[in-house]
C-alpha cells in the first residue's frame, strides 16, 4: 500500500468517525457560548483588579 492510498484510507475512515458523532444542536452551542463569554469578561475584569492592586502595592514598596 503507498502513502496515497493509505492517506485516502485514512481521509475515508475520518469522515466514516465523523458520522457517528452526535453534535450539539444551535441551542445548546448558543447556551455553552454566552456561558464563556460571561466568565471571559468575569475573569478579565478580576485579572484586571488584581493588577491594578499589585501595581499598586509594588509602586508603595518601591517609593
Amino acid at each position: 500500500m503507498n502513502l496515497i492510498s493509505r492517506a485516502m484510507q485514512f481521509l475515508k475512515d475520518a469522515y466514516y468517525e465523523l458520522t457517528k458523532v452526535t453534535w450539539f444542536g444551535k441551542k445548546e452551542v448558543l447556551g455553552t457560548t454566552i456561558i464563556v463569554i460571561i466568565f471571559v469578561v468575569i475573569m478579565s475584569i478580576f485579572i484586571s483588579l488584581v493588577d491594578l492592586f499589585l501595581n499598586t502595592v509594588m509602586r508603595l514598596v518601591l517609593y
